[in-house]
């Protein structure tokens, strides 16, 4: 397969990633955080799909990490790159059998315990993801500026999360760290995407060593 071809690959599952996360995690997810019971007893089917969205979005990620390497297989870090992000793919694959269950549970107190192991094991790959994303802005170091957004994005995950299980107070500050780590990663994550749909493969292969 050739590197244009591979690199779209890339780039049209980053979009899927992005857009399945979204309506699973934002849409689905917060809604029912918001009304528990409701959800789960009127909208089984959403969740159902949310369930599968989060699914999908953990199988496209493989896709990436394989497309990433495939692309920059020659550079010395790529291989614990792809490591790193699939580890990511993997708890987060785990953590959706919290979602699982919260269908045949009646209580808003059951309901949301639920979706707290799946956030918390959902905030332990992005740990890994962002370890991934610090060294993968090391492996495109020559595409513009993303980079440089990627590494600050990875920074940001590893953190936020670090955050999370360090501060006591966290809450006081979760719009914060959300901001912290939505922007760079929205901007960063994107930007390679679109730059893999468009420029990436053309010419000559990506690949590069060090």
């Amino acid at each position: 397969m050739s590197a244009r071809k591979i690199a779209v690959i890339a780039g049209a599952s980053y979009f899927g990633i992005f857009f399945a996360a979204v309506y699973a995690n934002f849409f689905v997810l917060q809604s029912v955080m918001e009304n528990p019971v409701a959800m789960v007893t009127y909208n089984g089917l959403q969740i159902r799909f949310a369930i599968l969205a989060f699914l999908v979005a953990a199988a496209l990620d493989v896709f990436v990490a394989w497309a990433l390497y495939e692309l920059y297989r020659e550079h010395t870090l790529s291989r614990i790159s792809t490591y790193f992000r699939i580890m990511h793919a993997t708890i987060m694959g785990a953590a959706v059998f919290a979602l699982v269950s919260i269908l045949t549970l009646t209580t808003s107190k059951d309901i949301l315990a639920q979706i707290n192991i799946f956030n918390t094991l959902w905030l332990i790959g992005l740990f890994f993801f962002g370890i991934h994303l610090a060294l993968l802005s090391v492996i495109i170091k020559n595409i513009s500026t993303v980079p440089f957004i990627l590494l600050l994005a990875g920074i940001m995950y590893i953190a936020d999360t670090s955050a999370h299980f360090l501060l006591e107070n966290y809450k006081e500050y979760a719009s914060l760290f959300l901001t912290m780590v939505a922007v760079p990663s929205i901007f960063g994550e994107m930007s390679l995407a679109v730059w893999l749909l468009i420029k990436g493969g053309r010419g000559k292969p990506l690949r590069q060593t060090v």
